[in-house]
């Protein structure tokens, strides 16, 4: 069974933010809350941890995973971004939005589509996950926590618990989420292409 931790939304306790942490760096795989939906996260690059997440999830190797990153200029170390989506970019983050660009070299192969060099990057606009990639110093690889046969994002941790516990090893109870995933951007080509509608307005992305 899966650890449990109640941490506040807006003022994360630094000692459980520490031992999150400490759970990512050891190969766990977390379910953490966001600005949209709650999201399953492991440290960058770790396969078994990453296997676990695609079988969660029912994934193949076609998902696009995503990079949660802290800020801009994290984004621009995974992921090749020019000064025109650089500009996009430093609009709409932080906020509930998945971007998708080609990726950099320091991109695992493991996380990209085998036939595109392309990486989902995201800035998340919560406390929580803030803390966690402050603490980290670093990405955290994610996937929406979406179960399978569903089209909704859990948003809650004592039901992320009962049915996935025995999976997780680590679930943070950061309060209700947002019932809405993010909206998908795909910036690889201007004009930016919409992938999926969801809790970011995408009206500014409509060229």
């Amino acid at each position: 069974m899966s650890q449990f931790f109640q941490i506040h939304p807006d003022n994360p306790q630094k000692r459980l933010i520490d031992q999150a942490t400490q759970i990512i760096r050891n190969g766990g795989v977390v379910a953490y809350p966001t600005d949209s939906g709650y999201a399953l996260g492991c440290h960058l690059g770790d396969k078994k941890a990453i296997e676990k997440i695609k079988w969660l999830r029912s994934l193949d190797d076609k998902h696009n995973f995503t990079l949660v990153c802290s800020d801009l200029s994290e984004i621009g170390t995974y992921a090749k971004v020019d000064n025109d989506v650089f500009r996009l970019l430093k609009a709409h983050t932080p906020g509930a939005y998945t971007f998708i660009l080609d990726a950099s070299t320091e991109v695992p192969r493991l996380l990209l589509h085998p036939k595109r060099r392309s990486i989902g990057v995201r800035v998340p606009d919560h406390a929580i996950t803030r803390a966690l990639l402050a603490n980290l110093g670093e990405p955290l690889m994610s996937v929406t926590l979406i179960p399978v046969g569903e089209e909704l994002p859990m948003t809650d941790a004592e039901e992320i618990r009962e049915r996935f516990g025995a999976h997780l090893d680590l679930v943070i109870d950061g309060g209700a989420c947002h019932l809405e995933a993010t909206s998908v951007i795909d910036l690889r080509d201007l004009p930016p292409k919409i992938l999926r509608e969801g809790r970011g307005d995408v009206s500014p992305f409509i060229l």
